[in-house]
């Protein structure tokens, strides 16, 4: 055997990274978002407050980031920098993402004002 790795089996370990980072970056997008969005979910009392935009396109598009943007990232950053210097890159976008999700997407997270204690 070789001392040096084959071309073939340094762009399978390249993809075995992009796999992971998929993974990862669903993973990462569900733990951020599923709390965030519990109480649209469960709709609080008798339901009242259950989102169903939140349900049916917020989590389902932030989930699909998750899927989609860390290897698509981790491929372009690949091709241009050394693979330490693209986990840096997939890194700084996964975090830029998620600032600017918490930033832009504020489900509801309490019951409405109207609602307060009883007499």
């Amino acid at each position: 055997m070789s001392e040096n790795p084959s071309p073939e089996s340094h762009d399978r370990a390249e993809s075995a990274v992009g796999c992971l980072l998929a993974v990862v970056g669903v993973a990462v997008a569900g733990a951020f978002a599923l709390p965030r969005a519990a109480y649209s979910i469960d709709g609080g009392f008798e339901a009242h407050a259950r989102d169903w935009g939140v349900i049916l396109v917020d989590l389902p598009l932030i989930l699909f980031a998750g899927l989609v943007v860390p290897p698509l990232t981790w491929a372009a950053a690949v091709r241009r920098f050394r693979p330490w210097t693209a986990a840096l890159v997939c890194l700084a976008v996964a975090g830029l993402a998620l600032w600017g999700l918490a930033t832009w997407w504020h489900p509801r997270q309490g019951p409405d004002p109207g609602y307060g204690p009883g007499i």
